[in-house]
């Protein structure tokens, strides 16, 4: 749900239901998630501090979500990899290809480019979805090792700058909390899905 909730507010302009629902009611307070990865302590004080005008804090995101990521704005933390330019060594496949090799199509992809981070976020949870539902031990080893391959071919190498721009470019404390809570949440994952842990 974190993820869901995070890409959903890269790739779309903060609507008044998104804030009534995460912010202002608090479902985000309410989230059983604990770890002791610091980037996730930290994001999750930033975002379970209530906000007390909801017409406030919707301005105040939406002003971020156009000077961060709209084409329109200044762009000042585009959430591709795209924009994370990588030496030859660190190349690696599309994003799509991964996809495609899933037999997965989500609603806005063909409108939002494959290495955007909220398609990238929403195939995740899809792959986590799937591995939940596994219960036989050789396919679920091998999810694992698909989880780890995808966070660390088309999220590990970029995210961290990512998350350096929109600690500096983001004026509300929810998008320097999304930006955090991203990097910890894939990089704690990555660890989760190591084939050598059992707790899965």
């Amino acid at each position: 749900m974190l993820l869901y909730f995070a890409g959903s507010m890269i790739m779309y302009e903060p609507t008044e239901e998104c804030i009534t629902d995460f912010i202002t009611d608090g479902i985000l307070k309410k989230l059983p998630v604990i770890s002791d990865n610091p980037g996730f302590i930290r994001s999750a004080s930033l975002l379970r501090e209530p906000c007390p005008d909801k017409e406030t804090c919707r301005k105040e995101l939406v002003a971020d979500y156009r000077r961060l990521f709209s084409p329109d704005g200044p762009a000042l933390a585009i959430p591709r990899k795209s924009a994370f330019p990588a030496d030859a060594s660190t190349l690696t496949p599309d994003a799509g290809d991964f996809y495609d090799s899933y037999g997965w199509r989500s609603v806005p992809r063909g409108r939002v480019p494959d290495d955007h981070l909220g398609i990238e976020l929403l195939f995740l949870t899809k792959l986590i979805d799937k591995y939940l539902q596994l219960d036989d031990e050789p396919c679920c080893c091998e999810m694992k090792k698909e989880i780890r391959r995808f966070i660390g071919d088309h999220l590990t190498g970029w995210l961290p700058e990512w998350n350096k721009r929109m600690q500096k470019h983001a004026r509300s404390q929810y998008y320097k909390g999304i930006s955090s809570m991203v990097l910890a949440c894939t990089e704690d994952l990555y660890k989760i899905f190591d084939s050598q842990n059992k707790l899965l």
